[in-house]
């Protein structure tokens, strides 16, 4: 197993994903002790003189005037958590937890937050044996960060709270006495520093980014199987169309297309056949396909530096020797990017649903039989396939609706604007699932109207996308459930195999070039 070490500057969406999945075990670079070290102290420091810091002497959100001192100081980092576990709803997965808990110990390791470098062990202990946090996905507004569910996550760090260890979902402190771990016991200024920020939305946000951006190369080799299961041409993709507007995303799927069609037999089966154009979602696949992978790199952008940031309140600097109030646990950066996420992903869903109707209607494909069964009417085929479609689609236009435009005043209006970041992560993730499985569906229907070619070779790409689909899923020769076939694919989309293997035939597909 690969070991990651984290340092607050250097992390990257790809080490996240390997740590997510159990892939990788994480530790403390050595650069990020003198740091980390030297901003408890000058904490330390600010306790002996007495002064007034926020979240450190006094109270927090609108108790912010209110001066705690003495024992009181420690049972108040106590208490910050104990009133800040009010999440509700199912808990995160444990993908989602190892991310939360990556991106939180990440923040630590910056050396602004004061907190004493046993904390940040533990927290790296837990996540490298697999306890992990029970956090519930719903309770979060994005204005400090996701406080709540941070602090269920600090409630384990504890001993506190409840945790899924070894298959089983046992109490905080049960489940770090099974490990080997000892609890902790918050010091001055440390509750505060492990909830606030935007660990939840952006952890959920980094694995939602990644399965988009499989899933944007996939739906370019789904509409090249729909472009040859249809007979259509390949005209419109040619790079003189695409430079005289070279958005790069554009450019890079109609290059994707082009290459993935090379040495299609099919298309140049009807060169000359009269036909001057074909619809949109064939046609124009560039320019939707394109200004989705655009608005994904823009995503990118943001995460790869959300990764990597500081985002606690108070942060500590000390060479200038200030303790500074500001506002970087705002999640509005990064909830922003999630509705687009979500509005980017849908809009490629749209399109594809689109090219899978072409491929069930007579009127649209007139070689191809009705819902690409042989037997119509004993058989219905495809028909309900693109029913599912249809329904994720519309599903997503109501998921798309942004909810980073929204606020609601909190902490008797202390936090008077919110970002809404935790939800707009959460909303964007579903979207992504629904896409997968639009795409995927996409991919069945292509593959299926290739059964009813004459004998000519599809492409080098698609011959390639039909040959791995059929190792898992045969041809529809009568009706079955297609329920399992739709899942089986999304999951190979999901985690990259689909692609992988086309990829091996003729490079690697283009996304955006994140600008």
């Amino acid at each position: 197993m690969r070991t990651i070490s984290i340092d607050g500057n250097s992390l990257g969406l790809g080490d996240v994903l390997e740590v997510s999945r159990g892939d990788a075990d994480i530790r403390l670079a050595g650069s990020a002790i003198p740091r980390i070290e030297q901003a408890r102290a000058y904490i330390e420091r600010l306790l002996t003189e007495d002064a007034v810091v926020y979240g450190v002497t006094t109270g927090f959100g609108k108790f912010a005037d209110v001066r705690v001192a003495g024992a009181d100081a420690l049972q108040l980092q106590r208490n910050l958590i104990f009133s800040h576990c009010c999440g509700v709803g199912e808990p995160l997965g444990p993908q989602e937890t190892r991310a939360v808990m990556l991106l939180r110990a990440n923040v630590l390791a910056k050396g602004f937050s004061g907190a004493r470098l046993v904390i940040l062990e533990t927290l790296i202990n837990m996540l490298n044996a697999g306890v992990l946090p029970v956090i519930p996905r719903k309770g979060s507004v994005g204005a400090c960060g996701d406080l709540a569910p941070l602090a269920h996550l600090t409630s384990v760090l504890i001993g506190e709270g409840e945790a899924f260890f070894r298959g089983r979902r046992i109490p905080g402190g049960e489940a770090l006495r099974a490990a080997g771990i000892e609890p902790v016991v918050l010091q001055c200024k440390e509750g505060l520093a492990l909830i606030n920020g935007t660990q939840m939305m952006t952890g959920v946000g980094v694995l939602s980014l990644l399965k988009a951006e499989n899933t944007a190369k996939a739906a370019d080799v789904a509409c090249a199987l729909s472009l040859e299961a249809l007979r259509g041409t390949r005209t419109p993709y040619l790079d003189l169309t695409q430079a005289v507007r070279p958005h790069p995303g554009q450019r890079a799927t109609a290059r994707n297309l082009i290459r993935l069609l090379e040495g299609s037999e099919i298309l140049a089966s009807h060169e000359g056949c009269g036909k001057v154009q074909d619809a949109y979602s064939l046609r124009c696949a560039p320019q939707v396909h394109g200004a989705a992978k655009d608005a994904l790199a823009f995503v990118r952008r943001v995460l790869e530096v959300e990764v990597n940031a500081a985002t606690d309140n108070p942060l500590v600097f000390v060479p200038e020797e200030l303790v500074l109030s500001g506002g970087n646990f705002h999640g509005q950066p990064v909830s922003q990017a999630m509705d687009i996420l979500a509005i980017a992903v849908a809009q490629m869903a749209n399109i594809s649903e689109r090219r899978i109707e072409c491929m069930m209607d007579p009127s649209t494909s007139d070689h191809l039989p009705a819902f690409l069964t042989k037997r119509g009417g004993l058989n219905s085929g495809l028909m309900i396939a693109q029913v599912t479609a249809a329904a994720l689609v519309s599903e997503n236009k109501i998921l798309a609706h942004p909810a980073c435009v929204d606020s609601i005043p909190t902490s008797a209006n202390k936090e008077d604007f919110v970002s809404m970041g935790a939800y707009a992560a959460l909303k964007a993730q579903e979207v992504v699932r629904n896409v997968e499985r639009v795409v995927a569906i996409e991919l069945l229907c292509g593959a299926q109207g290739l059964e009813f070619g004459h004998g000519e070779k599809p492409g080098r790409g698609t011959a390639a996308a039909w040959a791995f689909i059929r190792q898992s899923i045969p041809p529809l020769e009568d009706d079955r459930p297609q329920s399992p076939d739709i899942e089986r694919l999304s999951c190979l989309i999901e985690d990259g195999s689909l692609i992988a293997h086309v990829e091996d035939l003729v490079g690697p597909l283009e996304l955006a070039l994140v600008v």
